[in-house]
């Protein structure tokens, strides 16, 4: 991907994260995202779909998107993991504050009041090795 195409992707609020379905086919989302290092932070309910499909298969793929997930650039090879460690979850929940602030401390105090900041998962995505 070219550094105009990257940088178009992150200038943006979305990615479509798609991930692999056991039967070979992708399953796009639109989803918030925050770079951090050489890869990309996002987070998930912990039962979603993304997260069991992940546990299979690490490949997946981004691409810049609209917040109802129409795609508006290429698409990016890459693989994603389900973080576990907890100061790896801290590190990524740092990343989408710094990038959504107000929106994302707004979205963590319902998500801590209903219970669902305790199931979230946070996904690593890296570009992958080609």
């Amino acid at each position: 991907m070219s550094p105009e195409e990257l940088g178009f992707l992150q200038r943006g609020n979305y990615i479509s994260f798609a991930t692999r379905r056991k039967s070979g086919e992708f399953v796009a989302t639109p989803v918030w995202f925050a770079k951090h290092g050489g890869g990309y932070y996002v987070f998930s309910a912990g039962a979603a779909g993304k997260v069991k499909r992940l546990r299979n298969f690490a490949e997946s793929r981004i691409a810049a998107c609209t917040a109802r997930g129409t795609v508006t650039g290429p698409w990016l090879d890459t693989r994603a993991y389900v973080l576990d460690e907890p100061a790896d979850c801290a590190l990524a929940l740092r990343a989408l504050r710094r990038k959504y602030g107000w929106q994302m401390a707004i979205g963590d105090v319902f998500a801590h009041f209903s219970g669902r900041m305790q199931r979230r998962a946070y996904i690593r995505i890296e570009p992958a090795a080609n």
